[in-house]
C-alpha cells in the first residue's frame, strides 16, 4: 500500500498541464482506435492488448520497484516485444484497411457536385420499385476513396444515372445484375463489381446475407455510401463507416444521398447511421449465392 501511496506522490510532482495533455492524448488515441475497430474481432484483441499493457506494466513496475524483481523485469519487456510483433499478424487486416485510407483518400482534392437533385431522383425512383418488386440490388456511391481497383475487375461503363438503367443492371437474368454497381459523380462507371465481404465472425456482420456483408466490408475499408436492396423481403438499408441501417424511409435515403452526391462525405446529423442492428436477413442472396 506504501508503495501506491508513494507512487501517487510523486506523480502528484510532475507538470499539471503535462499529465492532462498526455493523458488526453492518450484518452483520444484509444477512443480513435476503438471507434475505427469497433463491430471486428479486432476490438476485443485491443482491449486485451490495453489491459495487459496498462495494467501489467503497472503492476510490475510496482513489485519490482518494492521487491526488486529485476529479472521479472527483464522476461516483461521480452513478452511485450512478443506482443508487438503478434499484434502486427493479428491486426493485419485493419492496419490494411487504415492504410488504404490514408494512401487512397483524396486530401488535397475537392469534389463539387452542383446538381445531384436529378441523380438522387433517379436513384431512389429504382431503389423504390427494386424494393417492391423485391429486386435485389447492391448500389455504390464512390467518395473520397477512390474504387478504382474494384471498377477495374468489374465490368466498365460510362452511363447516365437513370432509373430505367438501373433497374435494367439488376434485372434477374440479365448479365450484369449479379454482384454490385458502383456510381462515381452523376455516372454509373461499373456494374457487376465483387465488394469484400466482412468478417463473418464479426458483430456488425452478425447473420446478414452476403450482399449485406459486401455493404458492410466496402465502407469498412472506404468512406463509400451502399445502398442495399433485399431480395428476401424487400428492405432498404443503407451502409457507411462500416454500420448498416436497415428499412430507411425514402426521406433517409434522400437525405443520405444528398450528402453523398453533394460530394460533402458526410452525412447530417440526423442522418448518421445508428449503430449495426443485428437482425438475420435470412436467405438472402448475395452478390453470388452462396
Amino acid at each position: 500500500m506504501n508503495v501506491i501511496v508513494e507512487y501517487i506522490l510523486r506523480i502528484s510532482n510532475y507538470e499539471r498541464f503535462i499529465i492532462l495533455a498526455e493523458l488526453s492524448i492518450i484518452g483520444f488515441v484509444v477512443y480513435a482506435v476503438l471507434n475505427f475497430l469497433e463491430g471486428t474481432r479486432g476490438e476485443r484483441l485491443f482491449r486485451g492488448m490495453i489491459f495487459i499493457l496498462v495494467f501489467g506494466s503497472l503492476t510490475l513496475n510496482l513489485v519490482v520497484e518494492k521487491f526488486g524483481m529485476d529479472r521479472i523485469a527483464f522476461l516483461y519487456n521480452g513478452f511485450l516485444i512478443a506482443v508487438l510483433i503478434v499484434s502486427v499478424i493479428a491486426f493485419q487486416p485493419e492496419i490494411r484497411r487504415g492504410l488504404i485510407r490514408i494512401g487512397q483518400a483524396r486530401i488535397f482534392t475537392t469534389s463539387f457536385r452542383s446538381h445531384p437533385t436529378r441523380s438522387v431522383d433517379e436513384i431512389i425512383t429504382a431503389v423504390s420499385h427494386m424494393a417492391a418488386t423485391r429486386t435485389g440490388a447492391l448500389i455504390v456511391i464512390e467518395q473520397r476513396v477512390g474504387l478504382g481497383e474494384l471498377i477495374e475487375a468489374g465490368i466498365r461503363l460510362d452511363a447516365e444515372v437513370t432509373n430505367e438503367m438501373i433497374k435494367t443492371i439488376f434485372y434477374p437474368g440479365t448479365p450484369l445484375h449479379d454482384m454490385a454497381m458502383i456510381i462515381r459523380d452523376d455516372r454509373i462507371v461499373a456494374a457487376r463489381v465483387q465488394l469484400p465481404l466482412a468478417e463473418s465472425g464479426s458483430s456488425a456482420a452478425g447473420q446478414l446475407g452476403s450482399r449485406h456483408r459486401a455493404a458492410i466490408g466496402l465502407t469498412s475499408s472506404s468512406d463509400a455510401l451502399v445502398i442495399v436492396v433485399s431480395e428476401e423481403n424487400g428492405i432498404i438499408s443503407i451502409a457507411q463507416d462500416g454500420r448498416l441501417t436497415r428499412n430507411v424511409s425514402e426521406d433517409q435515403l434522400r437525405r443520405r444521398l444528398n450528402a453523398a452526391l453533394a460530394g460533402s462525405g458526410e452525412p447530417d446529423q440526423a442522418a448518421r447511421p445508428p449503430k449495426t442492428e443485428k437482425k438475420p436477413d435470412g436467405s438472402d442472396a448475395g452478390q453470388k449465392k452462396e
